[in-house]
């Protein structure tokens, strides 16, 4: 039950992981063992949420503010019975779970860097969230992912105003731009991740 809740949980705006939505009344502890074991035989990727983009990362993370994702793109398209035409040429019902196999793509590729500690933020009372938060060699980085050319990041205009990092990084269909705190990656681009950031 857990597994299969994963991808509607993430093609909803969720703020973190819900166990009231696998089936009504389910608790955490319900699920511990279950979610424990998906993690440990590599199927699902758990990224906390931080209260404070500040070093160590790990040291502000609330525990029970999560988002899961799969081991695999591929394999979040198939659960979702999602045909090879509608991934290549889209549709209008598509346009929603573009971004949630968009953050799974992007995932997928932060995870094979061991440099990389990866998180996410929200802020406390509002809607802005940050995808991810990365921890690389003394820096922490936010990263925002678009699915389309979309280059409104309005949480990360929220990010940043409130914690003034150094670079903010934004992967979208665009081309490659920057701005005074902002750079643009095209999301093909994201193995370029580490040479943008420094």
């Amino acid at each position: 039950m857990l597994w299969n809740a994963i991808p509607s949980q993430l093609a909803k705006e969720n703020r973190k992981f819900i166990y009231g939505l696998i089936r009504q009344g389910a608790r955490a502890q319900d699920y511990e063992m279950a979610l424990s074991w998906l993690i440990d035989c590599g199927q699902v990727y758990k990224v906390t949420r931080i209260t404070k983009p500040a070093i160590p990362l790990k040291a502000y993370e609330e525990m029970g503010a999560f988002k899961l994702y799969l081991v695999d793109t591929g394999l979040l398209a198939a659960m979702n019975a999602i045909d090879a035409k509608t991934l290549l040429e889209g549709n209008a019902i598509f346009e929603e779970f573009k971004g949630a196999l968009t953050e799974q793509f992007i995932l997928q590729q932060l995870v094979t860097d061991e440099d990389l500690t990866i998180h996410y933020w929200t802020a406390d009372r509002s809607t802005a969230e940050v995808d991810f938060v990365l921890q690389y060699h003394g820096k922490v980085v936010p990263l925002e992912v678009k699915a389309e050319e979309n280059l409104q990041a309005k949480s990360l205009k929220v990010y940043q105003q409130k914690f003034q990092p150094a670079v903010a990084l934004r992967l979208s269909m665009s081309d490659y731009r920057t701005s005074n705190w902002l750079v643009n990656l095209p999301l093909y681009a994201i193995s370029r991740l580490k040479y943008v950031v420094g």
